[in-house]
C-alpha cells in the first residue's frame, strides 16, 4: 500500500483520488482553495443564491455513469438529473429566438422548417457523428497518449477515413447544411475546443452527437452536487482531503517523488498526481532540470479561451428566459478570429446566458432568478474592472434589445470573474478557462505528456494533458493518470526488489 499525494481537487483530481483509493492506496488530496471542485466550485450568497462558478452544461452522461459504475455505484445514488426541454435557446436578433428541441424527431422537424430537406441531412450527419463518438469514447480517449502504438487498433485504422481526423469541421458541416442558423448551431460547441471551426478536426462532430442526440441535462442543485458526489465517493473509499493547503514544492530523491511541501510542512508520499495547472506545476513546484517543457514550449501552444463571467442575483422572476440561451446575433467568425487569430477583446461579442433557477428552485431565493453571463475571450489579455463593466453593459443591452427584458434595476447581487481570477484561484496559465485547444497538432500523443519524463512516480492530470478540456475529459484524465501511476509504482517496486 502506497501513500499518494494528489495536487488539486478539480474533477481530474477527484477522479484520480477515487481510482487510487479503490486500488488500496492511502490517498491525500491537497487543495489550495477552501472547497473542492476546482473550476466547478459553487458561490453561495447570504441571500439564497447558489452559483455554479464554472461548468453548467451536463453533456456525455455516459461518462459519468461509467465512472460511478467502476465503483459499483450509479449517478442516481448521488444526484438527480433532469433532461432540459428545450435543450437550449439561440438568439439571432430582436424577437428572433429559436428553441432547440431536446427530442431528436422534433429537432428534425425544426431543421426542415429552417432549411427544406435538412432533416434527412441531419440524420446522415448524426449517423457519422455517432460512429465517431463511439470509436472516440471507446477506443481513443482512455489512452495515455504516450505512444502512437496505443492507437494501432484494427478498428481505428479501418475507420480512420470515417473519423475525419485530418478534415476541417467547418467544411464538413457545410457539406450537409447551408442555412446560417443551422451552421451556428452546429459550430458553437467547438468554439470552446480552442480553434476556429475551419481548423478543428471534423472528428469533433462527435460533440454534436453528444449535445443534440444524447441530450442536455441538469444536475439538480447545480454542478456543485456532482462535485459533492465525487467527494462523498472518495471519502467512502478512504480519501483524506486537505483544504487551504497550498503545495509549494514537489521534493524528489533519485528521480522519485518522496514528499511535497504544503503550507511550510513536509508530507511524505510514494507518488503524486498533479491535477493542478500543468504549467504551474512545472514552473513553480519542480526544479528546472525536472520539467518536461520549457517556457518556449508553452508560448507556442494554442489555448482554449478564457472567459468573462458575471454571476447575477435578480429579485424578480423573468418569464422570457429558459435555462440555457446562446446569443448569436453577431458573427461567429469575427468573435472566433478575435480569440484565436488576433487575440483581443471582441468587437462584436457572442455570449451565453444561463438561468438555472428556471429548472431548479434551490439555486435562488423565492421569487428570484439566478443568472450567469459568460463571454469567451482570448487568454492572456489585460483584465481591468473598466473592461469588465464595458462588456457587462454590452451584454445587458443585447439582452434588453433582443429579448425585451430589462432587469438592470433588479440586480441585488453581482460578481464578475475573469482572467485575473483564473490566475489567482487556479494558477491558470494566461488565465485560460478551458485548457489546451483540441487542434490536430495538439491531440492525443501531441498533447503535453501525462507522465513526467524525468520523475518516475509523478503523473499529470487535467485539461492541459490527455484527453483535453471539459468535465467528462477531466474525469477520464483522472482515471488514466491513476492507472499509469499504479504501473509506475509496480515498476519502481520491482526495481527496488532487484
Amino acid at each position: 500500500m502506497a501513500t499518494i499525494a494528489i495536487i488539486g481537487s478539480g474533477f481530474a483530481g477527484l477522479s484520480a483520488a477515487c481510482y487510487m483509493a479503490a486500488a488500496g492506496h492511502k490517498v491525500h488530496v491537497f487543495e489550495k482553495n477552501s472547497t473542492a471542485g476546482g473550476r466547478a466550485r459553487q458561490l453561495k450568497t447570504d441571500d439564497g443564491f447558489v452559483f455554479d462558478m464554472g461548468p453548467s452544461w451536463y453533456w456525455m452522461p455516459d461518462v459519468y455513469e461509467r465512472f460511478f459504475s467502476d465503483f459499483n455505484q450509479k449517478v442516481s445514488d448521488y444526484y438527480k438529473l433532469e433532461l432540459l426541454h428545450p435543450a437550449f435557446d439561440m438568439v439571432f436578433g430582436k424577437n428572433d429566438i429559436e428553441h432547440i428541441p431536446q427530442n431528436f424527431e422534433e429537432l428534425c422537424v425544426w431543421f426542415d422548417k429552417i432549411e427544406k430537406g435538412s432533416a434527412e441531412q441531419l440524420k446522415k450527419f448524426m449517423h457519422e457523428a455517432e460512429y465517431k463518438y463511439k470509436i472516440g469514447m471507446e477506443k481513443l480517449v482512455y489512452k495515455p497518449g504516450l505512444s502512437i502504438t496505443e492507437f494501432v487498433n484494427a478498428e481505428v485504422i479501418a475507420g480512420l477515413f470515417r473519423l475525419q481526423i485530418f478534415s476541417s469541421f467547418s467544411k464538413h458541416i457545410r457539406r450537409y447544411f447551408k442555412n446560417e442558423k443551422l451552421l451556428a448551431l452546429m459550430e458553437f460547441p467547438v468554439l470552446f475546443l480552442g480553434a476556429m471551426p475551419e481548423e478543428t478536426p471534423a472528428l469533433y462532430s462527435l460533440m454534436n452527437y453528444a449535445g443534440l442526440k444524447l441530450g442536455t441535462w441538469y444536475p439538480q442543485g447545480g454542478f456543485g452536487k456532482v462535485v459533492d458526489a465525487f467527494v462523498k465517493l472518495a471519502e467512502s473509499l478512504g480519501v483524506k482531503f486537505h483544504f487551504n493547503a497550498t503545495v509549494e514544492r514537489i521534493n524528489t530523491v533519485n528521480n522519485k517523488v518522496v514528499s511535497i511541501s504544503v503550507n511550510g510542512n513536509l508530507f511524505e508520499c510514494d507518488g503524486a498526481i498533479a491535477a493542478a495547472d500543468y504549467h504551474h506545476i512545472e514552473n513553480t513546484l519542480l526544479k528546472k532540470e525536472e520539467k518536461n517543457y520549457d517556457e518556449k514550449y508553452w508560448e507556442k501552444k494554442t489555448f482554449a479561451p478564457s472567459c468573462l463571467v458575471f454571476y447575477l442575483g435578480i429579485n424578480r422572476k423573468i418569464n422570457t428566459f429558459n435555462h440555457h440561451t446562446l446569443f448569436f446575433d453577431e458573427p461567429l467568425y469575427q468573435h472566433s478570429k478575435e480569440i484565436y487569430k488576433n487575440p483581443q477583446y471582441p468587437s462584436q461579442p457572442l455570449f451565453y446566458m444561463c438561468c438555472p433557477s428556471k429548472t431548479d428552485a434551490t439555486v435562488a431565493a423565492e421569487g428570484c432568478e439566478n443568472i450567469f453571463l459568460l463571454m469567451p475571450i482570448a487568454p492572456g489579455l489585460n483584465d481591468t474592472e473598466e473592461t469588465r463593466e464595458k462588456y457587462f453593459n454590452i451584454m445587458l443591452k443585447r439582452i434588453e434589445k433582443n429579448m425585451g427584458e430589462q432587469f438592470r434595476e433588479n440586480i441585488i447581487f453581482k460578481k464578475s470573474y475573469c482572467i485575473n481570477d483564473f490566475v489567482m484561484d487556479y494558477n491558470s496559465y494566461k488565465g485560460n478557462a478551458y485548457g489546451l485547444a483540441n487542434t490536430l497538432m495538439q491531440t492525443a500523443v501531441l498533447k503535453p505528456k501525462i507522465r513526467n519524463l524525468k520523475i518516475k512516480n509523478l503523473i499529470y492530470a487535467g485539461q492541459l494533458t490527455v484527453p483535453g478540456p471539459g468535465v467528462p475529459p477531466a474525469i477520464i484524465s483522472g482515471k488514466i493518470a491513476a492507472e499509469l501511476l499504479q504501473k509506475q509504482l509496480k515498476t519502481i517496486s520491482n526495481e527496488t526488489a532487484i
